[in-house]
């Protein structure tokens, strides 16, 4: 059974997006992988953060997932700051990585924005820390999405060069999961884009705690044009905002693109994006319920990640203390 490591952010609200795209294809892996998903706080504070918020968006962010089918007993869920093992590992490959190869990382560029010199060192080295978080488990395979693969790519030749520089076959090869259900979801204000948690308009998304009415005034707002739905694919050709909505549709009820514009080609925006409204309330709302009653027991939240911190510290500890031992730290 492969080890499987994914983590997500704790700034922000989970979005549709990442729901479609990550999180129930995590809750389907657990029955055949050995699966690790972190709240990656180090990560986050690449930027600042007010730190009562973090810990507040940390714990509504295990609770997101627990409603989304994330089962504790199953998988190790955890923060990424209760396992020492992540940020020791990341300043062993801050040593072994090369300048040239961050250099050419094109998130940091993303970003940082126009404004590079007031970017924090700690999202420079970011990718470091990415790849530390999966060898530090000897995870050998990770869903990535198109935007991750310059990172795992990155991860691999991290771990080449370690085990050339040490003379060891110590940390293996990562493979790229590729999930055959993962969907792309663009943002509601503009098709060219991903939906982000981040997206400074909250029109532009739907959250998975957004309620029922919330959700059908976000989606009746939703960028479309001015022609009819197609009854064939080919017709959402250069269409990027009818595209979004009928992919969105075809991946909560579970068919293809196809199957959406037969039930409701050559018909205008407003009833689709009505029936659109129902499939995600539908879908959403149980997720949103239980989320809020996660929210209301801290103490339950707390429990799961120190169960998930001890899981994660029980696989890491043996890994990352013979990775120091190869370097020649003393233990």
């Amino acid at each position: 059974m492969h080890r499987v490591l994914s983590g997500i952010q704790p700034t922000g609200i989970p979005t549709l997006g990442n729901y479609l795209g990550a999180i129930r294809n995590w809750v389907a892996l657990q029955d055949s992988h050995e699966c690790l998903y972190c709240v990656v706080d180090l990560h986050a504070i690449t930027s600042f953060q007010d730190p009562a918020q973090l810990r507040a968006m940390s714990l509504e962010m295990v609770a997101t997932l627990l409603a989304c089918g994330i089962d504790p007993e199953k998988s190790v869920l955890f923060a990424q700051s209760a396992v020492s093992a992540h940020a020791r590992l990341a300043w062993i490959f801050n040593c072994v990585a090369r300048l040239g190869w961050l250099n050419r990382m094109t998130q940091f560029k993303d970003k940082a924005g126009k404004d590079r010199e007031a970017a924090s060192a700690g999202l420079y080295v970011y990718p470091n820390l990415m790849a530390a978080d999966i060898h530090t488990y000897h995870a050998t395979r990770v869903p990535v999405g198109d935007d991750q693969r310059q990172h795992l790519e990155l991860a691999n030749d991290i771990a080449e060069k370690f085990n050339h520089d040490y003379g060891v076959d110590f940390f293996p090869r990562i493979e790229p999961l590729i999930l055959p259900e993962a969907a792309r979801v663009m943002s509601l204000r503009d098709g060219s884009r991903k939906m982000s948690k981040s997206d400074p308009s909250d029109q532009s998304r739907i959250n998975l705690t957004d309620d029922a009415e919330t959700i059908a005034l976000k989606v009746r707002r939703a960028k479309t044009d001015p022609e009819k739905l197609p009854s064939e694919t080919e017709g959402l050709a250069g269409r990027s905002e009818a595209r979004n909505l009928v992919d969105i549709y075809a991946a909560l009820a579970g068919i293809d693109a196809a199957s959406v514009l037969r039930a409701h080609g050559g018909r205008g925006f407003g009833p689709f994006k009505e029936a659109l409204a129902e499939v995600l309330v539908t879908r959403l709302a149980p997720i949103a319920r239980e989320t809020r009653r996660l929210v209301a027991d801290e103490g339950y939240l707390l429990g799961v990640l120190r169960q998930g911190a001890a899981r994660a510290n029980a696989l890491a500890e043996p890994i990352v203390k013979e990775a120091e031992r190869l370097v020649g730290f003393l233990s």
